[in-house]
């Protein structure tokens, strides 16, 4: 089954909610890759403005620390799994995921989609010649793409401002916003009633990626879960941000012992 019939049978469906599994307290989606694809593009002909957030370790152990961060992903309509520390996570609460969402995979899935469905979408985010080369290059793999437009991630209020009213104008179905958590998720919460778009995804760094500045693992690394170390070995100055995964690992054990005690 491929992602429009995926997306028609997800419509079709009365609004059933994806499964999820309780991680830290957030309701993280139980759905493979295509799925979590066709529940995202069903989600832009949903009523209102939508939201996904593609979690990984970093990102729920923030939000799970902070009352402040933790709506931004208690109000999200969908939560992947980005991470494979979400995911041995999940398994280690005994309630294991299908598999790792990453964010810049749910992109491609979403683009091609769009493109093949007459669907404009937006870019916002990263350095300008990040989001300018992803944009690049999104419409050279799929030349009848509607790309309504892109910005990069700077700006004053002066210039939001005028950022704002140019996405009202063009109307995007899908805003991608490469920002950052809480950034990004920031953006539409501050101004969800300004932002006319049927659904925003948080892709973090994946511009730098589409784009080609920043190398991704290469597949079999992927597959052998091993694509933090790759980013690490790329960029050092990360490690600060992966001493976040040990915390969040405690922080799951901790919920693994309460569960157990309370008898769930």
């Amino acid at each position: 089954m491929n992602i429009k019939e995926e997306t028609a049978a997800a419509a079709g469906e009365e609004k059933k909610a994806p499964p999820t599994v309780d991680i830290l307290g957030f309701a993280i989606a139980n759905l493979d890759m295509t799925e979590a694809a066709a529940a995202a593009a069903a989600l832009v002909d949903a009523p209102g403005s939508r939201r996904i957030v593609t979690a990984n370790a970093e990102i729920l152990y923030a939000a799970h620390q902070s009352p402040a961060l933790a709506p931004l992903l208690r109000t999200a309509d969908l939560i992947v799994p980005d991470g494979i520390g979400v995911v041995k996570a999940a398994a280690r609460l005994g309630r294991p995921v299908k598999e790792r969402v990453a964010g810049i995979d749910l992109l491609w899935r979403l683009t091609e989609w769009a493109a093949a469905n007459d669907r404009g979408i937006y870019l916002l985010g990263a350095q300008p010649a990040a989001v300018a080369g992803a944009a690049a290059v999104l419409l050279k793999k799929w030349p009848g793409l509607r790309l309504v437009g892109w910005h990069d991630g700077y700006f004053d209020a002066e210039e939001k401002e005028r950022l704002l009213r140019g996405i009202a104008a063009v109307r995007p179905d899908i805003l991608f916003v490469a920002m950052g958590f809480p950034a990004q998720d920031r953006f539409f919460t501050d101004h969800q009633e300004r932002l006319p778009v049927g659904l925003t995804v948080g892709v973090g760094g994946s511009f730098d990626v589409v784009g080609g500045r920043i190398r991704r693992a290469p597949a079999p690394v992927r597959r052998l879960n091993l694509e933090w170390a790759w980013r690490f070995a790329q960029n050092p100055r990360r490690l600060g941000r992966f001493w976040a995964l040990p915390r969040f690992l405690l922080a799951v054990e901790r919920q693994r012992r309460r569960e157990k005690h309370l008898g769930q």
